[in-house]
């Protein structure tokens, strides 16, 4: 049954008290050890969750330094471990030095069974939730969407989406201003894809000139034109059997717009040069901040490939109508830059965060990062104030911001009421029913907010 417990390791010189704990402590799987050299060969073999060590250990039994000696040991080794130091009242400062360096807790001898047993059970509960939520952590890190941070119910949406749409083989759209992290959702389609074992290739159609696009594409034949001195495969053939990502495709020539459409319907290339037909199974996915329906409707992107294209769209929200994203968004940026940098924990002044909740983040996300990295490197002291940001926010300092949530209450509940009454023209039973309440409560709203409202 002994498997089933808890593994506890016990670090006494004391044989009668060895005895004593082990009996007293029975709803454990105890392994025992009187010196340091016991203790940490214990510690390896068994990896225990939770130690209770005498400070008083051979060769100093009468002092502490050996005990201390072996918990630095101990926490170097398993730092998750949870060591209880027990200790006499002459020996209360070595404890307080022992809790200083990492001990959970110390209890004081002679031990009471039943109180030493409960800090021991707490001990095992917090080792058991630590080690929990870093499994959270970790799966989380793990997660194609990790990189995605948000509380915005749109950008949740495009979230949950994107877990509904990537299992498909159905072509997809991501639109959004620049900056908005389009390839980012991309690369979450193809992760979260059957496809995922196999390459993701990206190509900025923006970003290549129109007279190499082609063959960069569709790769080209040996000798096809000057300096082709090898047959090349393009990029769409090197993503065969995987997902092949088109940014700004509202920039692709027309010539390329009308190649690729044939490829969308018959699922083959021709290299640049070449004549033999060569089946690809690519997955497209493709993003642009620019509207391809307007573009299709003045002639500049063909209407039959925006239909193919467009399978599935995905819309992702510009940062400023995120609501609250700003300053999430920050606070993960700048804790991941300090750590990237090496620099200690910073704060934001309530300058910097007023700014950033203010901010119209034309950038988005993109800018975002790059306000955040440079404010964390600027930053003179610990605090990143708003001449750290460098943002060009005009914030009326004088407008008083809300101090906590019935503000934030009263002044919506101030706001309907008299977008309703203005609406039904001062009605207060239509206004009532519009609101969604009885006219006694809406008589109690116009009095709190001291509004006025002529008779029904």
């Amino acid at each position: 049954m002994t498997q089933t417990k808890p593994k506890l390791l016990i670090i006494e010189d004391d044989p009668g008290l060895q005895k004593q704990l082990r009996w007293s402590l029975d709803a454990y799987d105890v392994a025992v050890a009187g010196d340091r050299e016991a203790a940490l060969a214990q510690l390896r073999r068994h990896e225990p969750a939770v130690v209770t060590m005498d400070l008083g250990l051979p060769p100093d039994p009468d002092g502490a330094t050996e005990g201390l000696a072996t918990l630095r040991q101990i926490l170097a080794l398993a730092p998750d471990t949870k060591v209880i130091v027990l200790t006499g009242n002459q020996d209360r400062s070595h404890a307080v030095n022992a809790v200083a360096m990492g001990a959970y807790d110390f209890h004081q001898k002679p031990c009471e069974p039943e109180l030493l047993s409960l800090v021991i059970q707490r001990a095992f509960v917090l080792y058991g939730l630590q080690q929990e939520h870093r499994r959270l952590q970790q799966s989380q890190a793990d997660s194609p969407l990790a990189g995605i941070v948000t509380r915005d119910p749109a950008m949740l949406k495009v979230c949950r989406n994107v877990e509904k749409v990537a299992p498909s083989s159905a072509t997809v759209m991501v639109l959004g201003e620049s900056g908005t992290g389009k390839e980012l959702i991309a690369r979450a389609l193809h992760q979260l894809s059957p496809r995922s074992k196999e390459r993701f290739m990206a190509i900025n159609c923006a970003a290549i000139p129109e007279t190499l696009l082609e063959s960069e594409l569709f790769g080209y034949e040996k000798g096809a034109f000057t300096g082709a001195v090898k047959q090349t495969k393009g990029k769409v053939e090197l993503a065969h059997g995987g997902t092949f990502f088109l940014d700004e495709v509202g920039d692709l020539p027309m010539a390329l717009q009308a190649k690729l459409l044939r490829f969308l319907q018959e699922r083959v290339i021709e290299r640049v040069g070449g004549h033999e037909e060569i089946a690809v199974d690519v997955r497209i996915i493709c993003a642009t901040h620019q509207n391809l329906k307007t573009l299709a409707g003045t002639g500049r992107f063909r209407e039959d490939l925006y239909y193919r294209l467009s399978e599935i769209v995905l819309t992702i929200p510009p940062l400023r109508e995120r609501s609250g994203d700003a300053v999430l968004l920050a606070q993960h940026f700048k804790n991941r830059i300090c750590r990237q940098e090496g620099r200690p924990a910073l704060t934001f002044g309530a300058d910097a965060l007023a700014q950033i909740a203010h901010h119209k983040w034309p950038g988005n996300v993109r800018e975002m990062e790059n306000c955040v990295k440079r404010a964390v490197i600027m930053a003179s002291g610990t605090v990143i104030t708003a001449e750290d940001l460098d943002l060009d926010t005009d914030i009326d300092q004088s407008a008083p911001r809300p101090f906590n949530l019935r503000e934030v209450r009263e002044k919506a509940e101030y706001q309907a009421v008299v977008a309703a009454l203005a609406e039904v023209d001062g009605n207060i039973v239509k206004a009532s029913e519009l609101l969604g309440v009885s006219r006694p409560t809406l008589y109690d709203l116009l009095e709190r907010h001291d509004i006025r409202a002529s008779a029904a």
